[in-house]
C-alpha cells in the first residue's frame, strides 16, 4: 500500500511539473534580474571587473588616469555592496544603478579601454558579459522605481537623495540617473513619469551638479514630455528656456510656434485670456497620473502605505489568539501553533514561529538555483507569457527533495486539518526591487472552469502563505475589498480559505502583495486543493457557508 500511495504521489508530481504555470497568474516583466537573490551574483562579479581593471591601469597608468578615477569609485562602491549584498541591493536605487552600470557605463568604459587594449582586461569583461543586464533589464529596474514612486507616493527628489521611508542613504541619482529614468520613460510614451524625472534632473543642475548631460538636451525632453500631457502654456516657457540655453536648436524654434498655435485657438474657443505658465518646478501632483487596467488601483496602492485599513474597534474586539493544536493532531499535542486572528470575515488567521530560522536557510538554499521568471498562460492561446503584473522569481520544492520540505509540508497539514497530499508543491518566491504582484485570486472563477482540470483536484480551496523574511519598507499583502492589511514578519505564516464549503469561490479574497520598497521578500507559499477535503472540511447547505 505504502508503495502504491508513493507511486500515486509520484505520478501526480509528474503531472504538475508538466503543467506549471498551466493556470496560476504567475508573472514577471520582461526583465531578468527580478530577485535580489539571484541579483547578488552581479555584485560579485563587478568587483571581479574592478580588480581587472585595476591590473590594467597599473600596466597603462598614464593614459587612462580618467578610468583610475572611475576605479576608485567602483572600488569603494562594491566594498560597501559586498558586506551585505541582500542589504544593499533590498535599497530599489542600489539595484538601479547597479543595472545601470553594468548595461551602460560598463560597456563606454571598454570602449575607452579597446583604444589601448590590455589582454586581461577585455578578457575578463568577455567572460562576465554574457551574465550581465541588458537594455531591457535597465529598463525594468527604471520602471521599478517608478511603480514603487507611484504606490508609496515618493517624489523624485525622494529618491534621489536616498530619502525613503524609515530610511536616509548615501545611494543618490544624479542628474544623469534623473535624465536616464526620465528618457527611459519618455521613450516608453510615459510621460507622466518623464515629467517628473526629467524635471528632478533639471532641478539638481540648476543647483550646480556637475553633468554629462546638457540643460538643453533636458529641457527639449521636457518641453515636449509637458505638451504631451497637455499643459501648452509650461510647454512654451520652457522651450522659450530651452531656444535661451542653445540658440541653434533645429526643433526649438518650429515646437515654440506650434504650442503658441495651439494654445491661442484653445484659448480663443474657451474665450480666456493667455494665463503664462509658472516658472516653479513642476511638482508630484501637478499632473494626473494615467489610468491603467487595475480597476481597484487606489484602493490597492492605499493599502500598501497603511492607509484606509477597514479594522475598527468593533472588528477588532473580535479578534483573539489561541494556541492551536490541530484536534489534537499528535504532531501538535506537545508543541501546539500559537495562532492570531488577523481578519474576522473572511477568517484570516496568522500562525507565530511557523518557520525556524534553519527550515527557512534551508529552503532558500535549495530554491536558490532553482529561481526563475514566472509565467501566465493566455486564456485565449494557451501560451505561456510574460505579463507586468508580477515581478519576482520562484521555484518549486517537493518533499523528497530534503526533509525540512516534508516536515512543513506535514505541519500545514497538522494545523489547517487539510490533507496536502492533493495539495501543489511548496512555492519560493523572491521578491526584489519593486517586486509585486497585483490584485488577483487564487482559485479558479466560472468563467476559466478547466483552469485545474487537467490536475484532477480541484480548485485552490484555501492559501498558506509563510513569511520568510522581515521586510523594512513596503511588500504587505493586501485585501482590497474589505481592506485589510498583514504585513511580513519573519517565521509567521498567514492562512485563509479561498472557497466557501459550498465549494463556490469568496471573491473578497482578491488580494495582492504590495512593491517592496526597501529590502528584500522572502515567502514560501502551499495552495491546498479540494480533492481529499471532502470529511476533513464538509460541505455547506447554501452558497456562502
Amino acid at each position: 500500500m505504502i508503495t502504491e500511495r508513493h507511486r500515486m504521489k509520484k505520478f501526480l508530481s509528474l503531472i504538475f511539473w508538466a503543467l506549471l504555470f498551466s493556470c496560476c497568474c504567475w508573472t514577471t516583466q520582461a526583465e531578468i534580474f527580478t530577485s535580489i537573490s539571484q541579483m547578488t551574483d552581479l555584485i560579485y562579479s563587478e568587483k571581479e571587473l574592478v580588480q581587472s581593471l585595476r591590473e590594467y591601469i597599473k600596466a597603462e597608468e598614464s593614459k587612462l588616469a580618467a578610468v583610475k578615477s572611475w576605479a576608485n569609485k567602483l572600488d569603494a562602491l562594491t566594498k560597501v555592496s559586498t558586506s551585505d549584498p541582500e542589504g544593499y541591493l533590498g535599497h530599489p536605487v542600489n539595484a538601479y544603478k547597479l543595472m545601470k552600470r553594468l548595461n551602460t557605463e560598463w560597456s563606454e568604459l571598454e570602449t575607452l579601454v579597446l583604444q589601448n587594449p590590455s589582454d586581461g582586461f577585455i578578457s575578463n569583461m568577455s567572460t562576465h558579459r554574457q551574465y550581465f543586464p541588458d537594455e531591457e533589464d535597465e529598463t525594468g529596474a527604471a520602471k521599478a522605481l517608478m511603480r514603487l514612486q507611484d504606490t508609496y507616493q515618493l517624489d523624485s527628489e525622494a529618491f534621489s537623495r536616498g530619502k525613503l521611508p524609515g530610511m536616509h542613504s548615501s545611494a543618490l541619482l544624479t542628474v544623469d540617473d534623473c535624465f536616464d529614468m526620465g528618457k527611459t520613460a519618455y521613450n516608453e510614451a510615459d510621460y507622466y513619469h518623464a515629467v517628473l524625472w526629467l524635471q528632478q534632473a533639471l532641478k539638481q543642475l540648476d543647483a550646480g551638479e556637475e553633468a554629462v548631460v546638457s540643460k538643453a538636451e533636458i529641457l527639449d525632453y521636457l518641453s515636449y514630455s509637458v505638451y504631451q500631457m497637455g499643459d501648452l502654456p509650461r510647454a512654451i516657457e520652457l522651450t522659450r528656456r530651452l531656444m535661451v540655453a542653445d540658440p541653434s536648436h533645429e526643433r526649438a524654434g518650429g515646437n515654440l510656434r506650434y504650442f503658441e498655435r495651439l494654445l491661442s485657438k484653445q484659448l480663443n474657443e474657451m474665450k480666456q485670456e493667455y494665463q503664462p505658465a509658472s516658472e516653479e518646478p513642476i511638482q508630484l501632483g501637478t499632473y494626473s497620473r494615467p489610468k491603467d487596467h487595475l480597476p481597484e488601483r487606489e484602493a490597492y496602492e492605499a493599502l500598501c502605505r497603511g492607509e484606509g485599513i477597514q479594522m475598527n474597534e468593533a472588528r477588532r474586539s473580535r479578534l483573539f489568539c489561541r494556541y492551536q493544536d490541530g484536534n489534537r493532531n499528535p504532531r501538535l499535542l506537545l508543541m501546539p501553533m500559537k495562532e492570531e486572528d488577523e481578519w474576522d470575515s473572511p477568517h484570516i488567521v496568522r500562525y507565530l514561529e511557523a518557520l525556524s530560522d534553519e527550515e527557512i536557510a534551508k529552503i532558500k538554499e535549495l530554491a536558490k538555483p532553482r529561481l526563475a521568471r514566472a509565467t501566465v498562460r493566455d486564456p485565449k492561446t494557451g501560451v505561456l507569457t510574460t505579463a507586468n503584473y508580477r515581478v519576482s522569481k520562484s521555484a518549486w520544492l517537493e518533499g523528497e527533495d530534503d526533509p525540512i520540505i516534508e516536515r512543513v509540508n506535514q505541519r500545514i497539514q497538522a494545523v489547517t486539518g487539510l490533507t496536502v497530499d492533493t495539495a501543489e508543491l511548496l512555492q519560493v518566491a523572491n521578491y526584489g526591487v519593486g517586486g509585486q504582484y497585483e490584485p488577483h485570486y487564487d482559485f479558479s472563477r466560472k468563467d476559466e472552469p478547466d483552469a485545474f482540470k487537467r490536475l484532477g483536484t480541484g480548485n485552490r480551496v484555501a492559501t498558506f502563505l509563510n513569511y520568510m523574511s522581515d521586510v523594512e519598507a513596503g511588500g504587505a499583502t493586501v485585501f482590497p475589498d474589505f481592506g485589510a492589511a498583514i504585513w511580513p514578519k519573519k517565521g509567521t505564516a498567514v492562512f485563509w480559505y479561498n472557497l466557501f464549503r459550498s465549494g463556490e469561490g469568496d471573491y473578497r479574497t482578491r488580494h495582492a502583495a504590495c512593491p517592496v520598497l526597501v529590502g528584500s521578500k522572502w515567502v514560501s507559499n502551499k495552495w491546498i486543493h479540494e480533492r481529499g477535503q471532502e470529511f476533513r472540511r464538509p460541505c455547506g447547505l447554501t452558497e456562502v457557508d
